[in-house]
């Protein structure tokens, strides 16, 4: 019973590493250590629940889950999925994906806990697959519009006569306007603001520093998302 007991731990730490990793590759809110603990911690849990019923039920008479605790895990991890979750002043959700990976660690801890090791091992290749190699094949085999990515644009002018010449330079660099509003502000200033989508090989600096070249420019702010 040590001995099953320490591999199903052994291998949702190493499940969790697993996923910890990439995130952590990335830069993402989610890192090893937390990984791990969640993985780990969803596995003990499991396996608590599984052996009370053998240790504390009545034989004949019992009427309980032996996975009535791992059931809470997977509702109850979900304010850490929630706690990454973010969202940007430009209204942009970001963290969907690690909230996920979360969510994706308490259940490799369950399905080892509960000794499915081939399916957990076999769950974690395939959510490390999903996140890191079909995103690259799909942006490669699919449509353009998976190649382009949209770049916040905040400008301040002196003549808004001169929106043509902006809209002439973006068309210059083979970007396509999606959202544009100008508005008044003090000093006979004005603030145009704009989303536009741009492929993928077109340096956010390159944009900047085209736009900033144009007459009556005062400054220029370029945001990718």
């Amino acid at each position: 019973m040590a001995y099953e007991l320490f591999l199903k731990l052994g291998v949702a730490l190493l499940l969790g590493l697993l996923i910890g990793i990439d995130r952590q590759l990335k830069s993402k809110p989610l890192g090893v250590k937390t990984s791990m603990v969640i993985s780990v911690a969803s596995c003990l849990v499991t396996i608590v629940s599984i052996e009370s019923v053998h240790r504390y039920s009545l034989s004949g008479h019992t009427n309980m889950d032996p996975m009535r605790l791992a059931a809470q895990v997977v509702s109850g991890v979900g304010f850490l999925g929630a706690g990454v979750i973010l969202r940007r002043s430009n209204d942009v959700i970001s963290g969907l994906t690690t909230a996920s990976m979360v969510w994706a660690a308490s259940g490799l801890g369950i399905s080892v806990g509960a000794g499915f090791f081939i399916e957990a091992v076999t769950a974690s290749v395939l959510i490390l697959i999903a996140i890191n190699v079909f995103p690259f094949l799909i942006r490669f085999i699919g449509p353009d519009s998976l190649r382009k990515r949209d770049l916040n644009i905040v400008m301040m002018l002196e003549d808004v006569q001169e929106l043509d010449a902006i809209f002439k330079q973006i068309k210059h660099l083979e970007m396509k306007v999606k959202r544009v509003k100008v508005k008044d502000i003090d000093k006979g200033y004005r603030k145009l603001e704009m989303t536009i989508v741009a492929a993928e090989n077109i340096y956010t600096s390159e944009v900047y520093t085209s736009l900033k070249r144009l007459p009556h420019v005062v400054s220029v702010e370029v945001e990718s998302r």
